[in-house]
């Protein structure tokens, strides 16, 4: 017996110093489940959620404060006013699989995100590039049609990333990137397990793994949290548990800011949307403060035009649809459009769901009746996305400085009046910031002017996590859960 104590208090004490040290693994909430993991070829930022710095890199990134900082390429050199752009990559870079990155693999994914088949939701950010050059191995030269200055931003998309011939194909399901984590599991319905890729080229992460549970209900979400079996939800689904959560020393809340304009979106290429007296009624008809009360508990501000309240050209435009109820009468009466039924399509999110229902309440007090139906998101992207197949749908468009889709003919509310267009075009031509400002204020006026859109409000990120986790994103600059920096601290 003499023997065995030492054996059993070495065990003790073994037992001890693990169960002190911080956990290397995190369990992290999401809402929604990405539909597939190949951000070059899907429209759901659920994809980014996952994937976005963790597994694939761009040659260019967004930091957590939005500013535009090196990835696959280590530095640029730009000629022209921006018309070429010559990229100096990393060296030392492995994909999952072992294999080499170098230029051919960024010539080979610019060049598939223009192509004119390209399945990429943002193939508008590559329309300009004229040629892509392979200098060699470690350099690439990428000449544009017209001057770009935010060209470097354009490629920190998602939608940007790099990836390699052999395996682009298959990237939606068995993806390989060249990101500090490697995809280990994916159950779909329930979750994304993401491992550690120990042959890593940059700084290696203090993860060795990570999974993204799917939880789309808000109570669950809530239950979940209290229960320890998530240690972080960055965007979290029940905003009206905050105040407890917060109360509670074994989290914090972090609340900041996203790129998400929420709106009450309308197809403008079918009657009687198409008529802006309708438009306008629908966009007087919302109390947009109400929704965010009902729908957010109070967290997110309130919004004009479909632009960032806390971006420097930001113009406050709410007083071109301010609540009024007896003007949204006046106008349908003055299209002689009284009488409505409108087709509401909401997906999933918890701002479309309960914001649906309080917006077809305010709607049908002006004399518009609606039939909501609620979609899964893949059957939301399929019908109101791709099909154009809705009257109205609730959703915040999270991408950074998107103002350029009201200039995309195909896109999904079907806008791009040839004015817009002209101003989209001299933005992209313009490297002047005063002058770039202007035809920002001009773009945004001129959307709030025709009520292409009700605007509602920015999305508010709202998250809750483990009180001894750090390096989350408190701001979303893009959607991400960018783990590169996330550790547990003692």
């Amino acid at each position: 017996m003499s023997r065995t104590l030492p054996s059993l208090l070495a065990l003790a004490l073994s037992a001890g110093a693990a169960l002190a040290a911080p956990p290397d693994s995190l369990t992290l909430g999401m809402v929604l489940e990405p539909p597939n993991l190949d951000p070059t070829a899907g429209a759901a930022a659920a994809i980014d959620e996952v994937v976005y710095a963790n597994l694939f890199e761009g040659l260019t990134r967004f930091g957590p404060d939005g500013t535009i900082l090196p990835g696959l390429a280590t530095s640029w050199d730009v000629e022209g006013d921006g018309k070429v752009w010559t990229f100096h990559l990393a060296e030392g870079v492995t994909f999952h699989d072992g294999t080499t990155f170098d230029a051919e693999d960024v010539a080979f994914s610019l060049e598939r995100a223009r192509a004119e088949d390209s399945a990429n939701a943002q193939k508008a950010l590559f329309a300009s590039i004229e040629t892509v050059e392979v200098l060699d191995p470690a350099t690439v030269r990428v000449t544009l049609s017209a001057p770009n200055a935010a060209f470097d931003f354009n490629l920190a998309w998602g939608d940007a990333v790099i990836l390699a011939p052999e395996t682009a194909d298959s990237a939606a399901t068995a993806p390989v990137g060249t990101g500090p984590f490697r995809l280990a599991e994916w159950v779909q319905g329930d979750h994304v397990r993401l491992e550690a890729y120990d042959g890593y080229w940059g700084e290696k992460p203090a993860l060795t793994s990570a999974t993204f549970r799917f939880i789309p209900d808000p109570t669950a979400a809530f239950a979940a949290m209290m229960a320890g079996d998530i240690d972080a939800f960055p965007n979290f689904p029940a905003p009206e548990t905050l105040a407890q959560l917060g109360a509670d020393p074994r989290f914090k809340v972090i609340v900041g800011s996203t790129e998400g304009e929420t709106i009450l979106a309308m197809n403008n290429a079918l009657a009687p949307l198409d008529n802006p007296l309708v438009r306008e009624a629908i966009a007087h008809a919302v109390n947009r403060q109400d929704v965010i009360d009902g729908a957010m508990f109070g967290y997110g501000t309130p919004i004009g035009t479909h632009f960032a309240p806390h971006n420097p050209d930001y113009v406050d435009l709410i007083a071109q649809s301010e609540y009024d109820p007896e003007k949204a009468r006046q106008l349908l009466a003055e299209a002689g459009a009284e009488g409505l039924t409108l087709r509401l399509a909401l997906p999933p999110p918890t701002y479309a769901r309960r914001g649906g229902e309080i917006i077809a309440a305010q709607l049908r007090e002006v004399g518009i009746e609606t039939e909501v139906s609620n979609l899964e998101w893949a059957q939301w992207l399929e019908q109101v996305f791709k099909g154009r197949d809705f009257d109205l749908t609730i959703i915040s468009h999270v991408e950074p400085m998107d103002i350029n889709i009201y200039a995309r003919p195909d896109y999904y509310f079907s806008y791009a009046k040839p004015e817009f267009v002209a101003i989209m075009d001299q933005l992209a031509l313009t490297t002047d910031a005063a002058a770039r400002s202007d035809l920002l204020k001009q773009a945004q006026t001129m959307i709030a002017e025709d009520h292409v859109n009700a605007y509602l409000f920015q999305l508010a990120k709202t998250g809750v996590a483990d009180a001894r986790l750090e390096g989350l994103w408190e701001n979303s600059p893009t959607p991400a859960n960018d783990l590169t920096r996330v550790r547990w601290t003692e």
